[in-house]
């Protein structure tokens, strides 16, 4: 980076900086400056640097500021890889239409945290998302992991309208040529019910990584997730199998139970991922989250 240039980020990022710890309303952050700088920059650290001076500066891990004013704050900043004002549409009761997809749950921001920190696992892949609610992860790995392609997927009707509403919303092009700008990604919205889908089906994804979060809800849903991963594991039978990553909140440790024991019958070895090392994202700090790497 030229001098010059180093010198304009680092008066962006203590800008950032005073005015988040002095919790200053967002209006008064440069946002047009970061906008411009994303623009003509090719430094993709710049938004990291921008959470270790704020959300993750040391005295707001000692002493965090207000949910609300951390949530509003980082869903400003995610906007601005690609730009626009934009809003993420989602349901404020648990349940909605007969679906809980239409809010966001915590293992969700969990493992957007995680692909955050390590974009590797993402960069220049295409990733398959199981049961994407609301959208948010995915949102948060196409404009901060910089994947070839993503594909949210859900089987209820209502959950893939807003899907889509919220891909559109982000400055995200469905179906976009991977080719025409390089820094988005190619997007699809597909409906994908696990208990009817075929391997010729999923054979079509070709995914290099498959995610999942909060989808341990109940007995049934395990079995139907095992069996969709066994058949995403036929898919790719001559090829190296997708690394995939499940991301769930401890609500009963008898269904935790559950999904090892069923992971072990169908022959699915895990991991548990270290936890990450620090948190950007709203949700109950008393909560037990995990993310497991499973081996198809």
């Amino acid at each position: 980076m030229a001098p010059k240039e180093s010198a304009g980020t680092e008066l962006l990022l203590r800008s950032f900086e005073r005015r988040f710890l002095a919790a200053r309303g967002l209006r008064s952050f440069p946002w047009q400056s970061l906008e411009a700088e994303l623009r003509d920059s090719s430094d993709s650290e710049l938004l990291r640097d921008i959470l270790q001076k704020t959300v993750k500066h040391p005295l707001c891990v000692k002493h965090p500021p207000s949910v609300k004013y951390a949530w509003c704050f980082l869903s400003e900043l995610i906007k601005k890889p690609l730009g626009g004002s934009v809003t993420l549409s989602e349901s404020t009761a648990i349940i909605s239409h007969g679906t809980t997809g239409l809010v966001t749950w915590d293992a969700a921001l969990y493992l957007a945290e995680w692909a955050i920190e390590n974009p590797a696992a993402f960069t220049h892949r295409t990733v398959l998302e199981l049961g994407s609610g609301a959208g948010l992860t995915g949102l948060a790995i196409c404009k901060m992991c910089h994947p070839r392609a993503y594909i949210f997927s859900d089987c209820h009707s209502r959950v893939l309208e807003q899907l889509r509403r919220n891909v559109l919303l982000n400055g995200l092009s469905l179906g976009a040529d991977v080719t025409a700008n390089s820094d988005s990604p190619r997007v699809t919205v597909a409906q994908l019910d696990w208990d009817v889908a075929t391997v010729p089906q999923l054979s079509a994804f070709q995914p290099d990584v498959v995610i999942a979060a909060d989808v341990l809800y109940c007995p049934e849903a395990i079995l139907s997730l095992v069996g969709v991963l066994q058949r995403l594991a036929a898919c790719r039978e001559h090829q190296r199998a997708p690394e995939v990553y499940v991301a769930f909140t401890v609500r009963n440790p008898e269904t935790c139970q559950l999904f090892t024991t069923e992971l072990g019958r169908a022959g699915i070895t895990w991991e548990a991922e270290p936890r990450h090392d620090q948190k950007l994202f709203p949700y109950e700090e008393h909560l037990e989250m995990a993310i497991l790497k499973l081996t198809l």
